[in-house]
């Protein structure tokens, strides 16, 4: 039975790695995106946009560094105070707490993880065409 290449599985579990990590980014956005305008009756009810952080992972053995997601938690950035006193969420003071979400930063948001995906995927598919042409040569 051959043997593993070690440094070709550190390849292939870096590149799954960073897709998760860049789809942890993507949802995040895409929640953000779905909450975007709504509101809420109090200041700590509203909505805040959602953040990923990452960390960077150094694979002694290997040499090489992937990236891990240590948490998704909402961002400090304080909704916006709108008066609108015909709403039914509408406090004593007439005012709604509408959710800060800048729209076009997390569309730009959603296609750059969708295309750092995409050079993963493709990354992947470069290893494994090589290990196939390698097999192939023998």
């Amino acid at each position: 039975m051959p043997q593993s290449n070690p440094q070709t599985l550190n390849i292939f579990t870096l590149a799954q790695r960073g897709m998760s990590a860049q789809m942890v980014r993507m949802n995040a956005a895409a929640s953000n995106l779905a909450n975007a305008g709504s509101v809420a009756g109090s200041e700590a009810e509203a909505y805040r946009p959602l953040r990923p952080t990452f960390e960077a992972e150094l694979d002694r053995a290997s040499g090489l560094t992937g990236v891990r997601v240590t948490s998704v938690s909402p961002s400090d950035i304080a909704p916006i105070r709108r008066h609108d006193p015909g709403h039914p969420l509408a406090d004593a003071n007439g005012d709604v707490w509408e959710a800060p979400v800048d729209e076009t930063g997390e569309m730009v948001e959603i296609m750059e993880s969708a295309r750092q995906y995409q050079n993963l995927v493709e990354a992947l598919q470069t290893a494994k065409q090589l290990m196939l042409e390698t097999m192939r040569s023998k």
